[in-house]
């Protein structure tokens, strides 16, 4: 016992060839099995009766409504539902559509191609995007560490992946969007303030951001997002008519009701403190007290780690799990933001040495979206909720000891 817990606390099973083995068998494993998966469907139809892709049928349909003129329509959840019942069949689910007006304008372009290509395309360019931002941040790592130089597999097998290549949605778009404004945040001020505003298509992931970037005192890329959200709403509005923003406030009341307060979606998919709170029983008041606490604990962790003199890669990484923490509508595939979250965290313990079962506990969110709506719904175990609280936690202890190293070095400046 004590030999396993002194590799887990050092990580030193996780050799380079352990981490090339796990990541081509996890890979060759849900490769096989959504191969398989659309093998047995019945042309668009799985074998569950839902659309290929899933929740990108809601965003084809939205767009095709667009191109017919009838864009006021894509919030009318009836008309809506007989466009996806109109593509996929009568009997099709309904899968809804509640993001901003300005979402249409990726989804419209798409519903210009037949439904598989317009699927093929939505999930490539979101994948490479990921990819390359997760290279982007292990740049430095990856040319000094043996495991870190396995990234491209190790990215490219993280199970969050498959989450969204099943479910076409986009986790891809969020992880490389958040973690390319994070890169590009010293070099490109200006260019990370506009991949900042695109993210506004999630505006429940908008609660940290701004706050961090105040705290640092970011102005050239505050002004720069804040003119592109400004942008993004005029675009919309002038392609799409000023009543779509009412439908968006009106399905924003929907989706916290019936989504979030509810569960219709389940309360075993979503991954906040909210969710395990109802998921246990507990009511929507004290959901969103504990939901509350936590955000508030969330934010503040970040701002003063914004404050703090300490390494981007420990800011970075912080930002994006408070960003999870803080949302009380994050669902499994969102678990995405693990990705960029954890190659920030190789890349700090490689240019300043892993803390204490730092690389496990990496591990271990490395696999944690294959399995946390799956162990939410036989244990009531929100593991992914857990998962993040503890990277946060680890990153957290990061941020006080960089502020320790920065006072140090002050202090001996000043004695010098």
């Amino acid at each position: 016992m004590s030999r396993f817990w002194q590799q887990f606390a050092t990580g030193a099973w996780l050799t380079q060839d352990r981490a090339r083995i796990y990541s081509l068998l996890m890979g060759g494993i849900c490769v096989a099995a959504m191969i398989g998966w659309v093998a047995l469907s019945d042309g668009l139809i799985d074998r569950n009766g839902k659309p290929i892709g899933t929740d990108f049928s809601s965003f084809y349909a939205a767009g095709s409504m667009v191109l017919e003129g009838h864009a006021a329509d894509v919030y009318n959840p009836t008309a809506h539902y007989a466009r996806e019942q109109q593509l996929f069949g009568k009997d099709t689910p309904y899968f809804s559509w509640l993001y901003p007006p300005f979402f249409l304008l990726v989804a419209t372009p798409l519903a210009l191609l037949p439904y598989w290509l317009a699927l093929a395309v939505w999930q490539a360019a979101g994948f490479g995007l990921y990819l390359g931002v997760v290279g982007a941040i292990l740049r430095r790592a990856r040319s000094t560490d043996a495991v870190a130089a396995l990234w491209l597999p190790v990215a490219a097998a993280f199970p969050a992946v498959f989450v969204n290549l099943g479910h076409g949605q986009n986790g891809f778009l969020t992880a490389g969007l958040l973690g390319g404004a994070l890169c590009l945040l010293r070099p490109q001020p200006v260019l990370s303030g506009v991949l900042f505003a695109l993210l506004a298509y999630k505006p429940q992931f908008a609660l940290v951001i701004p706050l961090a970037l105040l705290a640092a005192g970011r102005w050239r890329t505050i002004a720069a997002a804040t003119v592109a959200v400004a942008a993004l709403v005029a675009m919309a509005t002038l392609a799409f008519g000023i009543e779509v923003w009412s439908g968006f406030a009106a399905s924003t009341e929907m989706s916290r009701k019936l989504l979030l307060e509810q569960g219709d979606v389940g309360f075993e998919k979503l991954q906040s403190a909210f969710a395990a709170v109802r998921m246990w029983g507990g009511s929507v008041p004290l959901a969103y007290g504990v939901q509350g606490a936590l955000s508030l604990a969330a934010i503040a962790g970040a701002v003063w780690a914004w404050r703090t003199p300490c390494d981007d890669a420990v800011r970075g990484a912080l930002l994006v799990l408070a960003t999870l923490l803080a949302s009380p509508h994050t669902l499994d595939y969102d678990l995405m933001l693990l990705g960029p979250a954890i190659a920030f965290m190789v890349s700090a313990g490689v240019a300043r040495g892993f803390r204490r079962t730092e690389i496990s506990v990496l591990a271990v969110a490395w696999v944690t979206p294959l399995l946390a709506r799956s162990i939410a719904g036989m244990t009531a175990i929100p593991l992914g909720l857990l998962i993040s609280l503890t990277l946060y936690g680890l990153v957290f202890a990061r941020a006080f000891d960089d502020r320790d190293h920065a006072i140090d070095a002050t202090g001996r400046i000043a004695q010098a």
